[in-house]
């Protein structure tokens, strides 16, 4: 395989950490000449994934990158083949892991209410205020609403409302 071949090889790998497809069409025809099978392609894409997307994590600079990988027994135009696909993308692969990292559920909506409960079927005076929560939140994963629905007692609801409102503040004290 010709460093050219491995530079381009690289750019493939690239496009896929940063969230596109791989065109396997293409890859096949740079590993054609070097006569992979297709075991042997997912094993380079993989390699060359890790290799890449750590380097990218750490913010390991070009020049050491290439002499670890001729020290692993990379020849060195492929080494520098390599490095260069690595350079001219870095700040867009860590800017990638950055978003994708780190990636929280989202409060779409609170209903709510209070209601009074008399008695239950356990206890035939109760008496007590309890309250309904319902909330909506969005997986960042699936992009979809899950509704999360629970109730508590008057008691439980102040201590979990001053519980957020401490939270709240200790957020806002970070920003």
């Amino acid at each position: 395989m010709t460093s050219i071949k491995m530079k381009l090889l690289c750019a493939q790998v690239i496009k896929d950490l940063l969230g596109s497809s791989i065109d396997y069409d293409k890859v096949y025809k740079l590993t054609a000449d070097a006569k992979f099978e297709s075991g042997d392609v997912k094993a380079s894409i993989a390699a060359l994934s890790f290799i890449l997307s750590s380097a990218a994590k750490y913010s390991v600079d070009g020049e050491s990158l290439s002499n670890e990988m001729q020290q692993l027994g990379l020849p060195k135009e492929h080494s520098t083949s390599l490095c260069k696909a690595y350079a001219d993308n870095l700040a867009n692969l860590q800017e990638e892991f950055r978003r994708r990292s780190l990636r929280l559920s989202h409060l779409e909506s609170v209903e709510w209410r209070v209601d009074y409960v008399i008695s239950s079927s356990q206890l035939k005076e109760v008496n007590e205020p309890t309250v309904q929560l319902r909330l909506k939140i969005r997986n960042p994963d699936t992009n979809t609403v899950e509704p999360l629905s629970f109730s508590m007692t008057s008691d439980k609801f102040s201590v979990f409302l001053n519980q957020l409102k401490q939270v709240h503040t200790a957020m806002e004290g970070l920003s």
